[in-house]
């Protein structure tokens, strides 16, 4: 399960542990497609299903990535400029 904090999806520690796993660079592509190979549970995967279309070079930017999308999904009058 997603982990909620202060409206925005938080990062499981399951998740969190697969991305400190992977291999950088990756492609949106090669995390979803690890992240099923891994087991993850559907919430993960669906954060993963939900990152742009971009290799990430590392778990940092996977993660920095997650929040700013879900966070602009729940709130999107407070997008910073």
């Amino acid at each position: 399960m997603i982990a909620e904090r202060s409206g925005a999806a938080a990062i499981t520690p399951m998740l969190n542990a697969f991305l400190l796993g992977m291999e950088y660079p990756a492609t949106d592509d090669d995390l979803l497609r690890e992240a099923r190979r891994d087991g993850l549970g559907a919430d993960e995967l669906a954060m993963i299903g939900s990152l742009p279309p971009l290799t990430y070079d590392s778990a940092w930017e996977v993660e920095r990535n997650l929040l700013a999308h879900t966070t602009s999904e729940r709130e999107p009058a407070m997008i910073a400029a």
